[in-house]
């Protein structure tokens, strides 16, 4: 450092300033954590070796398990047998939820119930003294060695749920395989459970598909005797209004692959009239077009095709010709062509006679046709009218007829259906297989012992560290010297560390930490005046024991090396100590110049093996305080300061005296000793809050009692103790 002397008041402006940028500047939070973790690490270390002893133990104490496994592959869709859908509905659209549906199966109480009654679980002693299981519970009183039988459905569900709370199901993802696992003392236990698990899962799904096929029946079943007596009834209720009605149909018919549908005999009838009138009608159109024909021509086309009248022609014909060929040669008076004559008259009336014939003939065909005609076109007009009829009588039978059709479907379609449930009930498709049967473990599955003590450890460190955050909240003690920089607000003259030996002894070791620390305290308060070093200065503190007496001690001795006249004051009048260092009584110091006494050298001791000169508190008086409020004090600082360079007074606590705010007020600055680890914040405060009050000025703070390995750094002071002069120490020496 430059001895360069500042006045008060440009120190104390500079101090401000590095003080507000200290405080501005924060320390990042990563080292905040370290520093307290450093602070408390010997709770933290502790927490963690509780831990991973009682890791240790439990794991020693804890009862060997063992865990089976048995994978099984479930399978979202079954393979097909029959040909129809609906027998079973599936457990849900989506595969997710229906593989979730199976992972709840596998731990239903029911299949635990039913695995617990197939191994006989509810009888076995063993079994319920394997999982500790002690009940008060009449189900499990011993009668002659055995369980009751009257609490036997009380243990069966105890057993299941026993079962369930050590089995596990994991499902093995992107696939369909499961694993089941059952974790127990016995290790074949464990194999033959998991393997009856497995099995007993594939015969309830298989049973529930039944069940569900034998509901289904049985429901069919019901609907089909509901069906059939509706059917019946319907029937009946048809055929008698077709009764009351008279309406008679013709049952259906089929051929060549297709079917007619149920007929009136109304119809058929009408529609067979019908196809008689249109012949009818057409023979009569024939008839007559005929007989009109025969009737303008003289000779019909039935006429021409007579052979009776054409054979007559053709005598006729025969007789013409012979009797031309003969009027060439006589005359007609022959007696030969006169007896053709009379033949070929005879022949043309019964040529006439035959077309005559056949003229009435069609003449009575005609009429015939006509008359056919018009009755079958009456017959039609008549069955037109019973048609009509028909059909307004037919309107409410059409209603029973499609009521009857309707149930007839509806039976037929749910008998097709019953008979398919049928078949598919035999046929008992699965779709669950078990791939890897369980086998009995050879190494138990917990407790391990390895996995445990790192959970251990790891529970020691949150353990640790919560309780190391929780001491850091409740602590309100000053742990290193920016500390105590931050929270008092007073410039850092020093931090001396604790010692163990008297001081006085370690004094007079020059190469020690002890004189080293308040080598750096002297050249701090060398810059806290224009003239270096205060004259008269106190050193207080906020409760006894803090180290101000020792400050006082160390301050005399570096100065007094440094060739300064120093005098020692004992201010405390009511606990002194400095006469224990000097090896004298206090029966005469400053008490007795506060009374009147003026004798300066009477009242001085030497302490010749450090250099100066001490003062004792001399005699107790009975109030210290009236003393102090008078001018001897300044009287004497004033005498003192012609032959010393130097005053110090070992002053009283602050808290609870009014002696140090007193004492404070007659010097130039006052000194404040801060025990480090020791004391409150908030009690250092409100000592500092007196003083100020009392409008003393207080030079700076010296954290005393300063224990490195306490400090959140853990290290950096005992590196600066301890390398000094060629001497090289460990860093965590005090």
């Amino acid at each position: 450092m430059n001895n360069i002397g500042l006045n008060s008041d440009s120190y104390f402006t500079q101090h401000t300033f590095l003080q507000t940028h200290l405080d501005n500047a924060r320390s990042p939070i990563l080292r905040q954590y370290l520093r307290i973790a450093m602070r408390w690490r010997y709770v933290i270390l502790g927490a963690v070796a509780v831990c991973f002893l009682i890791g240790l133990i439990a794991t020693l104490l804890t009862t060997p398990q063992y865990t089976a496994s048995s994978t099984i592959e479930i399978s979202r869709e079954s393979d097909k047998v029959t040909d129809f859908q609906g027998v079973e509905r599936e457990a849900s659209i989506a595969d997710q939820e229906f593989y979730q549906t199976q992972y709840g199966l596998l731990k239903s109480r029911a299949l635990s119930e039913r695995v617990a009654t197939q191994l006989q679980l509810a009888e076995s002693l063993s079994f319920f003294e394997m999982f500790d299981i002690k009940s008060s519970d009449a189900a499990f009183k011993l009668e002659n060695g055995r369980y009751p039988a009257s609490g036997r459905a009380i243990r069966q569900r105890i057993a299941g749920d026993i079962l369930r709370k050590h089995l596990s199901i994991n499902p093995t993802r992107m696939s369909r395989l499961v694993e089941i696992n059952f974790t127990s003392p016995d290790p074949n236990f464990s194999a033959q459970v998991t393997n009856r698990w497995a099995v007993n899962f594939i015969q309830t799904n298989l049973e529930r598909k039944v069940q569900a096929t034998s509901y289904g029946r049985n429901l069919l079943q019901s609907q089909l005797t509901q069906l059939k007596k509706r059917l019946d009834e319907s029937q009946r209720q048809l055929v008698n209004y077709a009764s009351s009605a008279r309406i008679i149909n013709l049952p259906a018919q089929s051929g060549n692959g297709q079917s007619s549908s149920e007929r009136s005999i109304v119809v058929d009838d009408l529609a067979a009239l019908n196809a008689a009138l249109a012949q009818a009608t057409a023979g009569r159109i024939e008839a007559q077009a005929r007989y009109q024909q025969n009737g303008r021509a003289g000779a019909s086309a039935e006429a021409l095709s007579n052979s009776a009248i054409n054979s007559l022609r053709q005598r006729r014909a025969e007789l013409a010709a012979e009797y031309r060929r003969l009027m060439t040669q006589f005359e007609p008076g022959y007696p030969a062509a006169q007896a053709i004559q009379v033949q070929i008259t005879q022949l043309d009336r019964s040529i006439a006679s035959e077309e005559g014939r056949v003229t009435s003939s069609l003449q009575a065909d005609y009429r015939r046709t006509q008359e056919q005609e018009q009755a079958l076109q009456a017959k039609v007009e008549q069955l037109k009218g019973d048609y009509l009829d028909l059909r307004r009588r037919s309107i409410q039978y059409n209603i029973y007829q499609q009521e009857v059709d309707t149930n007839q479907a509806l039976y037929d379609g749910l008998l097709q259906r019953f008979k398919e449930i049928g078949i598919a009930g035999g046929v008992g498709v699965n779709n669950i297989s078990i791939v890897d049967p369980a086998q009995a473990p050879r190494a138990p599955s917990s407790p391990k012992l390895l996995i445990n003590l790192a959970i251990a450890i790891l529970a020691g460190l949150g353990i640790g560290a919560a309780l190391a955050f929780g001491l850091e909240q409740i602590d309100e003690g000053i742990t290193d010297p920016a500390e105590a920089k931050r929270e008092l607000g007073l410039p850092l003259l020093g931090s001396i560390p604790k010692i163990d030996e008297a001081p006085k002894d370690i004094l007079l070791d020059r190469k020690s930490d002890l004189v080293d620390a308040y080598l750096t305290v002297q050249t701090n308060l060398a810059f806290s005046t224009e003239h270096g070093v205060p004259r008269s200065f106190s050193v207080t503190s906020t409760r006894p024991s803090e180290g101000k007496s020792t400050t006082c001690l160390a301050l005399a001795t570096t100065l007094a090396r440094g060739g300064k006249r120093i005098i020692l004051i004992d201010g405390d009048m009511r606990n002194p100590s400095i006469h224990h260092l000097g090896g004298v009584q206090h029966d005469r110091g400053l008490s007795n110049y506060l009374t009147g006494e003026d004798n300066i050298d009477s009242l001085t001791f030497p302490m010749a093996d450090l250099g100066f000169t001490a003062m004792s508190a001399g005699p107790l008086p009975p109030n210290a305080a009236e003393l102090l409020t008078s001018n001897r004090l300044s009287q004497l600082i004033a005498q003192l300061l012609e032959s010393y360079d130097h005053v110090i007074i070992d002053s009283p606590p602050v808290m609870g005296l009014a002696d140090a705010p007193l004492i404070a007020a007659k010097v130039e600055g006052v000194v404040y000793a801060v025990e480090s680890h020791g004391i409150r914040t908030g009690l250092v405060k409100e000592a500092l809050g007196r003083l100020i009050t009392a409008n003393v000025r207080i030079i700076g703070s010296v954290l005393t009692k300063f224990d490195a390995k306490k400090a959140h750094y853990g290290y950096g002071y005992g590196y600066e103790y301890g390398y000094r002069y060629g001497r090289k120490v460990e860093p965590d020496a005090a």
